[in-house]
């Protein structure tokens, strides 16, 4: 945040902050707002030079930070925080709405009271934030279904271990090979990534913790057998999303249009380069043919593969056979 496009906004939201919380910490406000200290100090400066139209000493804000406390002053013509405007509330909205679906939230209250209490918590939340952004925040919020896709009888059996604190045994589809294979897993938790529904826990098969979509689970028991993962399992990371290419993976460089720029922030590249006019190049790991193959058709005239020869082949065949495929059915 360092354009001035970003800074104005901030500093609007930065002013009501202090206002209400006289004698906070330089570093704490920081963290507060995603700062540095020095892009904090930098912003206060500006502060101090702002006010009401006379640019005496008595019409502008006075702050201070001194020791690193920060006083503010004579700034109550602007101490009022902004309103979300309708595209941000309908976003928190709908946010929200996703967060309550997570399974692991949607647990009777009887059977987990953190859970329940939790679930109680973003029901408030989300009913203030409709007030609060009036009704057309509201309306279009409504219109965005939150579906989470799941096996008819998975998400029961997944709960129920969870509580239980029981094993499972999996009937797994793994779409990459096209089989499907036997699991025993001690599950962990459940989480939604990019509206889908995952059961994480460690796998015996892989003797690893791992991420199984709940709608390729084929078969779902729980066993008479307590769950005890290793002291060595720690929970995934899925703030980036749920791919994790490994360095054997093949490397494949693609050209994206401005327009397939999205494929740099959605997936982890290990080479970004500009190529001007809002085109990018891009080296990423594929974990498999089939996997960069759908990426590409996906993408359209906004992208192509460059590198290795053979995958660019591959895809232009795929493509032509689609497009057969298609003529053929007009």
């Amino acid at each position: 945040m360092s354009g001035s496009a970003d800074r104005l906004p901030r500093l609007l939201a930065l002013v009501p902050y202090l206002m209400s919380h006289p004698g906070a910490q330089v570093g704490e406000v920081a963290a507060v707002f995603g700062l540095s200290e020095k892009q904090l100090i930098d912003d206060l400066q500006l502060v101090w030079m702002c006010g009401l139209p006379g640019h005496t000493p008595g019409d502008l804000i006075d702050v201070s930070w001194d020791g690193g406390e920060i006083i503010i002053d004579n700034a109550d013509t602007i101490a009022r925080p902004l309103r979300l405007g309708i595209d941000e509330a309908s976003a928190l909205l709908v946010a929200l709405r996703m967060l309550a679906a997570t399974p692991e939230l949607a647990l009777p209250a009887g059977r987990d009271q953190a859970n329940g209490a939790t679930g109680d918590a973003l029901a408030r939340v989300t009913a203030k934030l409709e007030r609060a952004a009036g009704e057309g925040a509201a309306t279009v919020s409504s219109q965005v279904a939150v579906d989470v896709d799941a096996a008819p009888d998975a998400l029961p059996r997944v709960r129920e271990a969870l509580t239980g604190g029981r094993r499972l045994s999996l009937r797994y589809y793994v779409p990459g090979r096209d089989e499907v294979t036997p699991r025993e897993v001690d599950p962990t938790r459940v989480l939604v990534v990019d509206g889908r529904a995952y059961l994480e826990g460690w796998c015996y098969r892989a003797e690893a913790m791992r991420l199984f979509r709940l709608d390729r689970m084929l078969g779902v028991d729980v066993l008479d057998v307590p769950a005890d993962p290793p002291a060595e399992a720690e929970p995934i990371d899925v703030t980036r999303g749920v791919f994790r290419p490994s360095p054997t993976d093949e490397l494949v460089e693609l050209e994206l249009s401005a327009a397939g720029r999205w494929v740099a922030e959605y997936y982890p590249c290990e080479e970004v380069a500009e190529l001007g006019e809002g085109r990018l190049r891009v080296a990423l790991r594929a974990r498999d043919e089939d996997w960069i193959v759908k990426l590409a058709l996906r993408l359209g005239d906004t992208g192509r593969v460059v590198a290795p020869p053979r995958m660019a082949e591959t895809v232009r065949a795929e493509a032509e056979r689609a497009l057969a495929l298609y003529a053929h059915g007009s």
